[in-house]
């Protein structure tokens, strides 16, 4: 996991928010992917650290927060 990657490294990517995150912006991360990482950054502040984990890792974390999405 990378957390000090600037936005500047990642500025050719395709960022995609949530579609849960509505119009009004509020509080959101924005995720954009590529072949061996996945980078994430609050849609808040676009120029800020971007936090840069595996593709696994993310599927890991997706998965766990689907399964508790009810509660």
């Amino acid at each position: 996991m990378n957390n000090t990657e600037s936005s500047a490294a990642t500025s050719g990517l395709t960022w995609f928010k949530s579609s849960y995150s509505g119009a009004e912006g509020g509080d959101c991360v924005e995720v954009a992917a590529e072949s061996a990482a996945v980078h994430i950054r609050d849609s808040k502040d676009v120029a800020g650290p971007v936090l840069t984990v595996s593709r696994e890792a993310w599927a890991g974390f997706v998965g766990s927060a689907s399964s508790v999405r009810g509660l």
